[in-house]
């Protein structure tokens, strides 16, 4: 795999904390070339600083939302270093609530950086990728493949990223790119934190989720990094369409 990926230029977004930073840093230590995005200017900077092995990183700061902000992330990378070898769509967030409770402006919300920007900045991306034969890793989740009560729109838009997955696995292989997502189960970031719960309440969640993953325990990003890197490698050449569990099991799991 570090020879696979040596050289290639590897766009994430989503970089600056969680799965998105271990990624990035991940694909440094395999002598990738690195553009990484994000919101928070400060937190992408500590990323980059903590990217030893890359061959370059190129920082772009913004709203993937925007759809300003998605062009000029394309057009940056090609600039910078002239072509687009991996996208690794990972930019992604929750809202708590059911169909009882979450408003359509927290719904469009969830929608927009999960799926809208996600649709946008692949299609941008695909002629570059066409051109290089590369891969796409969509950051989906274990909610996109079982449901679970509580985070509706979430649910919602991660299932639709596991459809698109598919949907331009079909449509690109023909054109040898190849298309996949990793579904992770709990992973330790600070996406929960962001949902509302303290520190006791999180700590509580984390020793709960040791009964609802089959291993015992929850994930590491480093664990869903090096997945990440497996399916952006030619180690999975023969590998498309395909929604990955990073879960401990999770997803075949039924209550008793």
């Amino acid at each position: 795999m570090a020879t696979s990926m040596k050289d290639k230029v590897v766009l994430i977004t989503g970089a600056s904390s969680g799965i998105g930073k271990a990624t990035a840093i991940h694909f440094a230590s395999l002598g990738s070339k690195l553009v990484i995005n994000g919101r928070d200017e400060s937190a992408l900077e500590e990323t980059a600083s903590e990217c030893k092995g890359a061959v370059g990183v190129l920082q772009v700061v913004g709203d993937v939302t925007k759809e300003a902000v998605v062009q000029g992330l394309v057009q940056k990378t090609i600039e910078h270093y002239g072509q687009l070898d991996v996208l690794v769509n990972n930019a992604g967030m929750a809202k708590s609530g059911s169909i009882e409770t979450t408003s359509l402006e927290q719904y469009d919300m969830v929608m927009n950086v999960n799926v809208r920007s996600v649709y946008h900045l692949t299609m941008l991306a695909v002629p570059h990728l066409i051109a290089t034969k590369g891969a796409i890793v969509n950051v989906s989740s274990v909610t996109g493949i079982r449901a679970f009560p509580g985070v509706l729109a979430y649910c919602v838009s991660k299932s639709a990223i596991d459809q698109f997955t598919r949907c331009i696995a079909l449509e690109l292989a023909s054109k040898q790119v190849r298309v996949n997502s990793v579904n992770p189960g709990v992973i330790v970031t600070n996406f929960h934190k962001r949902l509302g719960q303290s520190e006791e309440q999180y700590f509580e969640f984390l020793e709960h989720c040791k009964t609802t993953h089959a291993l015992g325990r929850v994930g590491e990003a480093e664990e869903v990094a090096k997945s990440i890197a497996f399916l952006a490698s030619s180690d999975s050449s023969f590998i498309t369409g395909v929604q990955l569990p990073i879960d401990g099991g999770r997803h075949v799991m039924c209550p008793r």
